[in-house]
């Protein structure tokens, strides 16, 4: 998406924040797109929608779960209509307001229900959901199983690990910023 229609978009979704959670403590509306966060993927969009709150953990905490309590239903909803009318937003995420990974309610699709609570922390590491198959989960397991990993999270980094050490991932990465570049001349 262009800057002006992002722009137009945040507009509108403020908009409808502040019609459907009426009296909340709403200090900001984003439209976040890939290269924004590193949660965002490729052709997604986030919304973000920031609460105010005290600095505190405990209090930013309390502000989150006073908000969900609030408006359990009106979120839900509006995760369900969000999907319905930008496809693209494909995840809804609530958090408190300052320069901390402090606590948030990420859903990540219409109907499903809270998809992670992230308490403060986890560093530079970005969440991934994948659906994996018998045979993927099988081959996570046997690294864990032989003591390569601890579970299956550290099993795919450290199959993407050995990824990026292949001489042939460098010859890749070099061709993706030729054809960026090219994308660019356009």
């Amino acid at each position: 998406m262009e800057q002006a229609d992002i722009a137009k978009v945040a507009q509108l979704i403020s908009d409808e924040v502040a019609k459907r959670f009426p009296g909340a403590p709403v200090q900001d509306v984003a439209v976040l797109q890939y290269g924004d966060e590193p949660i965002v993927e490729p052709g997604e969009v986030m919304v973000r929608v920031t609460l105010v709150s005290a600095d505190e953990e405990d209090e930013r905490e309390k502000t989150l779960h006073k908000f969900e309590r609030a408006h359990r239903k009106a979120i839900h909803q509006f995760r369900e209509d969000l999907t319905k009318r930008l496809p693209e937003a494909r995840r809804l995420e609530f958090r408190t307001a300052g320069e901390h990974r402090g606590p948030t309610i990420v859903l990540a699709g219409a109907g499903r229900q809270l998809a992670g609570r992230a308490a403060a922390g986890g560093g530079d590491l970005t969440p991934v959901m994948a659906r994996l198959g018998p045979a993927d989960l099988e081959t996570l397991d046997t690294l864990i199983t032989a003591g390569v990993a601890p579970n299956r999270a550290e099993a795919v980094r450290w199959a993407l690990a050995r990824i990026r050490e292949r001489p042939a991932y460098e010859q890749i990465v070099a061709r993706t910023r030729e054809i960026e570049e090219l994308k660019a001349q356009f």
